[in-house]
């Protein structure tokens, strides 16, 4: 079948994964208007009225102006490669060639791919682990402190927040640290784009006072796949040259931009944060408030997270593998975002769909009466340093000469590709790493928790 076959027949009865506009449901209202306009009519080149993101001139100028201020930002680009093209053209725009940048070990492939692109030294530093659901936690201030001590030079700072299970950071002391030391600070806020705007949500990584905030409007917000926003944070221009930024984004944003998606930024960002928004976002909030309620009602496990559009269910409690638990929800029609050995996410997203507390708690009380049994073991947290840095640098190592080797025989080995299960872009390797035996040991215990996601062999750096 082939993909306009697919997408004609494609339907589910819960759809509960990204983009966040839920099919079509939450779009921000001024997209919806534009897309009911003839077919193609909306699909322009940078025209001089239009102009583009790095045109000082036209609507796009005048859009990215605008949104700038709504936002309190210093200065705002849209994107059209979503949040992973603007994360390199931020890290390239941050770190001359051959600089060092630190960066937490559950970074999205995109900046793996900038420190290749940019010549790079990556220096990972690991994060708390639970056992019990098998997810990386955010840091706190102490643990910041701990690795930034261990770091060494450094050229910026990278962290995620929240992560793409609505786990967050108290953000402020982690941006005054890295001030301290006179850093600059990228935030991949890739799925946070609605924080701050509503109490019971976090504060956002402009008001934390992050240097650069990068954030996908189709995630978080009421925009199209791809769409995704880079802001400048009004203290940012001590730390941040925007002409090389500039320059950056030239490299890596096409000279064609879909206007289609330019225009749903401008979009997505003025819905969300003007007064109908908000109210949508907040009815979207005590929905999903309320169906955590409802759930633990009925005796099943919820993980606490800080983002109620968020559903993270720890099916390692209920004795089923989250992979299992996917595939049996799949088949009835209730599509998680995110499977993972020991946890379904589910992205509720702006506008949920209809009925979804009764309706999903039934499904999940079925998924429990049928699969479920004594909780799984204790998920064990990979064998990391607090601080580490590739042997060689990953932009030498994934272009050297390879050979695939066995996972049982690459102790000793450097890692020529990165390895990357489920969730998507989180990589358990990276290029120019030394592979020792208790990474194989660790390695080899994911493959059986991965089934079908981590090959037997890995590629290592020809002897």
């Amino acid at each position: 079948m082939g993909l306009l076959a697919a997408l004609r027949r494609d339907r589910a009865d819960l759809a509960l994964h990204l983009p966040a506009h839920g099919r079509g449901r939450g779009l921000a209202p001024d997209l919806r208007r534009l897309l009911r306009r003839p077919p193609g009519s909306w699909d322009l080149p940078e025209l001089p009225s239009i102009g583009g993101p790095l045109e000082r001139d036209g609507a796009v100028a005048a859009s990215q102006a605008a949104a700038a201020g709504a936002l309190g930002a210093a200065r705002c680009w849209y994107g059209v490669n979503g949040a992973s093209g603007l994360l390199q053209a931020a890290l390239l725009g941050l770190c001359p060639p051959g600089s060092r940048v630190l960066l937490p070990r559950n970074l999205h492939r995109s900046l793996l791919h900038g420190c290749v692109l940019g010549q790079l030294r990556p220096v990972l530093f690991d994060l708390p682990f639970d056992p019990a659901t098998g997810l990386w936690l955010p840091p706190d201030a102490a643990h910041l402190e701990r690795v930034l001590a261990a770091a060494g030079a450094l050229a910026a700072v990278v962290l995620v927040n929240p992560s793409y299970q609505g786990l967050a950071a108290d953000l402020p002391p982690l941006v005054e640290l890295v001030h301290r030391r006179g850093l600059p600070l990228l935030l991949d806020e890739a799925h946070g784009a609605h924080f701050g705007l509503d109490l019971r949500l976090p504060a956002g990584g402009l008001a934390s006072g992050a240097d650069l905030v990068v954030q996908s409007l189709q995630k978080a917000a009421g925009g199209l796949a791809q769409s995704a926003v880079l802001l400048l944070g009004p203290g940012g221009s001590a730390r941040v040259n925007p002409d090389a930024l500039e320059r950056a984004l030239l490299w890596l944003q096409t000279s064609s931009p879909s206007a289609l998606l330019l225009a749903s930024c401008e979009a997505a960002l003025a819905h969300l944060h003007g007064p109908l928004g908000r109210r949508r976002l907040g009815q979207s909030l005590g929905l999903g408030l309320r169906l955590r309620t409802a759930l633990e009602a009925e005796g099943l496990p919820v993980v606490a997270n800080d983002d109620p559009l968020r559903l993270v269910l720890p099916t390692a409690a209920l004795g089923i593998h989250g992979l299992d638990a996917d595939q049996w929800l799949l088949e009835r029609g209730v599509i998680a975002e995110l499977p993972e050995p020991g946890c379904l996410t589910f992205c509720l997203g702006l506008r949920p769909p209809s009925r979804l507390i009764p309706r999903l708690g039934k499904q999940l009380k079925r998924l429990e009466r049928q699969l479920g049994g004594s909780p799984l073991a204790a998920f064990s947290a990979p064998p990391l340093p607090l601080v580490a840095e590739p042997e060689l640098a990953p932009a030498l190592a994934w272009r050297a000469p390879a050979e695939r080797v066995l996972l049982a025989q690459a102790a000793g080995r450097l890692a020529a590709e990165p390895l990357c299960p489920y969730p998507p872009g989180i990589p358990l390797l990276i290029p120019g790493e030394r592979i020792d035996a208790q990474r194989v040991a660790w390695l080899r215990c994911q493959q059986a928790q991965w089934p079908g996601q981590i090959a037997d062999t890995v590629a290592v750096l020809a002897e």
